[in-house]
C-alpha cells in the first residue's frame, strides 16, 4: 500500500460518526490535494477490506453522489441514522456536519 493511500485509509477511518468529509478534502489531508478521484478508487477497492465508513465521504457540494441506484439509499439511510440531516436533493450541510481534523 502507498503511503497515499495508508493516509487515506487512516483518515477515513478517523470520521467519527455524525460527520462527513470530502473526497477533495480527504486527499488533501493526506498530501495530495488535487488526488480527489484516487480518494474514490480507494473507498471503492478498500472499504470492504479495512471496514472503511465509506458512507461518511461525500462531494465537495455537500451531496451524495453515487450513481448505484440501491448504494445511494443505503449510504443516505446510514448517514440519517448518525443523526446526518440530508435534505433536498441530497444535499448535506458542510457547515454543520462536516468534519475537519
Amino acid at each position: 500500500m502507498t503511503p497515499f493511500t495508508e493516509k487515506v485509509v487512516h483518515i477515513i477511518k478517523s470520521i467519527p460518526e455524525g460527520k462527513v468529509m470530502t473526497y477533495g478534502q480527504i486527499a488533501g489531508l493526506a498530501g495530495s490535494p488535487r488526488a480527489a478521484r484516487q480518494v474514490v478508487r480507494i473507498l471503492h477497492s478498500m472499504s470492504n477490506k479495512h471496514h472503511l465508513p465509506w458512507h461518511r465521504v461525500i462531494n465537495a457540494k455537500g451531496q451524495v453522489v453515487i450513481k448505484d441506484e440501491a448504494t445511494y439509499q443505503e449510504q443516505i439511510l446510514q448517514l440519517e441514522a448518525e443523526g446526518v440531516e440530508v435534505g433536498i436533493h441530497d444535499q448535506i450541510d458542510l457547515e454543520i456536519y462536516q468534519w475537519n481534523p
